[in-house]
C-alpha cells in the first residue's frame, strides 16, 4: 500500500465520520450509558458481527462486550476497552428564584459559563422514563457588572458553588415552575454540542471526545477484524465500559468477569505541545496530528508494547510514546485493579481542551490507532503460541548490553520522531 493510500494519511471518509459523530453525540452520562452502548454501539456491532460472535451484557451497568469466540476460555484472550460514560453535572437544589443549582463534577467551573446543556429528568410519576430539557445555559455571575473586582480582573476565579442552570424562568412562582417540570436533585446535565469538522484539515471539535473516541476506535477495530475473517487462535473481547470517570469501576468488572490475557485501554490523551502554561513542567512532546500514543511506564507491559511498536513500524503508522508514571489514568489499569494476571497497556490520541465543550482532535491520529490495533491483533494471532510468548519473554535488564557514546551527528528525521 502506497503512503498516500494509507488510511491514516488520508481524510476520514464521510460515512466513518458520521458514525464517529453518532457515537460521540449519544447522551451517556455516568451511570446512564445505555444510549451509547445499546442505542448506537450494539446495533453497529450486530450489523457486521459474524453469527458465531456474541454480544455480552451485564446486570449492574450498561457496558457491553463483543466476544469473537464465546465460551473458549482455552484461547488467548485480548480485551480492547473504550469507556462510554461522560462526565456529567447534576442538579443539587432549586432556588426560589428558579435557579437550578448544580454540581460541576470533573469540569472546571470557568469553562462552563454560558454553554448550552441538556437536562435529563426522570418522570416522578413514571420511574424509569426520562424526559429531556434543552435551551438552558450554565451561569455563575449573571453579568460582569455583578462580579467583584477580583473576578472582573481575572485575579480570582469562579467557585463551583456559584454554578447554576438558567432555564430563563420568569413570572410568578418561579421555583414551582421548575418543580412542575419534575426536575429533582440528582438529575443529569450534559453539554450540548455535537462534533463538527474543524477549520484545519483533518481536525474536529465538540464535547465528549473523552471517551466516545475510544469506543469508536474499539468498534472500528472490531469491524475490520470481522471483515478480515476474524481470528484463529486469539479470542478478542471488544469491550465498552462504564464508570471510568469515577474510578474505572466498569472496566475492572469486565476484566474480572472475563479474565483477559492482554488488556488494552483505548482513551484520549493530551496534546502537551499545545497546552498553555505548562512549559516549565517539561511534559513529553505529544502533539495532535503526529500519530497515536502508547503508554510507557506504570503497569504497561513492555512485551505488549514491543508488539504494538513493531507492528506500527512495519506498517509505517505514526506513533508517539507517552510516559505515564505510576498510573495510566485509563482503563488500561483494569487488569491490575481487578487482580487479573494480564499484560496491559494504553493506546490513545492527543486532543486539546479535555473536559471542555470544545475538545479537539485529529482524524488521522484516530485512524492510526484503529489500524495499529487491528494489525496488532493480527500479529498476536500469528504467534506460534501467544500464551508462551508472554510467559517466557519478560525483559531481562541483567542482560542489557553496554552502550558507548554515539557521537554528535543528528539521526535521520524518521528515527528522531520514533524516539518521542
Amino acid at each position: 500500500m502506497s503512503e498516500k493510500k494509507q488510511p491514516w494519511n488520508r481524510p476520514m471518509p464521510e460515512q466513518q465520520f458520521k458514525l464517529m459523530r453518532e457515537i460521540l453525540d449519544a447522551p451517556s452520562p455516568v451511570g446512564l450509558e445505555g444510549a451509547m452502548t445499546y442505542g448506537v454501539l450494539k446495533p453497529h456491532f450486530e450489523s457486521f458481527a459474524p453469527g458465531d460472535w456474541q454480544l455480552r451484557q451485564f446486570k449492574g451497568h450498561a457496558g457491553v462486550v463483543l466476544d469473537t469466540h464465546p465460551g473458549r476460555d482455552d484461547m488467548f484472550k485480548v480485551m480492547l476497552i473504550g469507556h462510554a460514560d461522560k462526565i456529567r453535572m447534576q442538579v443539587r437544589s432549586i432556588g426560589d428564584d428558579g435557579k437550578i443549582w448544580i454540581n460541576t463534577d470533573s469540569f472546571l467551573p470557568t469553562v462552563l459559563v454560558g454553554h448550552e446543556v441538556k437536562l435529563f429528568s426522570e418522570d416522578p410519576d413514571n420511574p424509569g422514563s426520562y424526559r429531556m430539557i434543552q435551551g438552558g445555559t450554565v451561569e455563575a455571575l449573571g453579568a460582569i457588572h455583578f462580579a467583584d473586582p477580583a473576578v472582573r480582573s481575572g485575579d480570582r476565579g469562579i467557585k463551583k458553588e456559584q454554578i447554576y442552570l438558567d432555564l430563563q424562568i420568569h413570572g410568578e412562582n418561579k421555583k414551582q415552575q421548575v418543580l412542575n417540570l419534575g426536575v429533582r436533585p440528582g438529575d443529569s446535565i450534559i453539554m450540548d454540542r455535537p462534533i463538527r469538522s474543524g477549520f484545519s484539515p483533518d481536525t474536529f471539535y465538540g464535547a465528549y471526545l473523552d471517551n466516545g473516541l475510544g469506543c469508536f476506535v474499539t468498534s472500528e477495530v472490531a469491524r475490520l477484524i470481522a471483515e478480515a475473517g476474524g481470528t484463529r487462535q486469539v479470542r478478542v473481547l471488544f469491550a465498552i465500559a462504564s464508570y471510568e470517570e469515577i474510578g474505572r469501576f466498569g472496566s475492572r468488572v469486565l476484566a474480572g468477569e472475563l479474565e483477559p490475557d492482554v488488556l488494552i485501554g483505548v482513551d484520549v490523551n493530551h496534546d502537551y505541545m499545545a497546552a498553555p502554561g505548562i512549559g516549565d513542567r517539561r511534559m513529553q512532546p505529544l502533539e495532535m496530528g503526529k500519530g497515536f500514543t502508547m503508554a510507557v511506564g506504570a503497569i504497561a507491559s513492555e512485551q505488549l508494547n514491543r508488539i504494538i511498536e513493531s507492528t506500527a513500524k512495519q506498517h509505517d503508522i505514526p506513533m508517539q510514546r507517552d510516559m505515564v508514571g505510576a498510573d495510566t489514568g485509563t482503563d488500561g489499569m483494569a487488569g491490575v485493579l481487578a487482580a487479573v494476571d494480564c499484560a496491559a497497556t494504553s493506546i490513545g490520541f492527543p486532543i486539546r481542551n479535555m473536559h471542555t465543550i470544545s475538545e479537539t482532535g485529529n482524524t488521522q491520529d484516530v485512524l492510526a490507532a484503529i489500524h495499529a490495533l487491528t494489525y496488532t491483533l493480527q500479529a498476536l494471532d500469528a504467534l506460534d503460541d501467544p500464551h508462551r510468548e508472554f510467559l517466557d519473554n519478560h525483559p531481562r535488564l541483567d542482560r542489557a548490553t553496554p552502550l558507548e557514546h554515539q557521537g554528535s551527528a543528528k539521526p535521520d528525521e524518521g528515527d528522531e520522531n520514533s524516539a518521542l
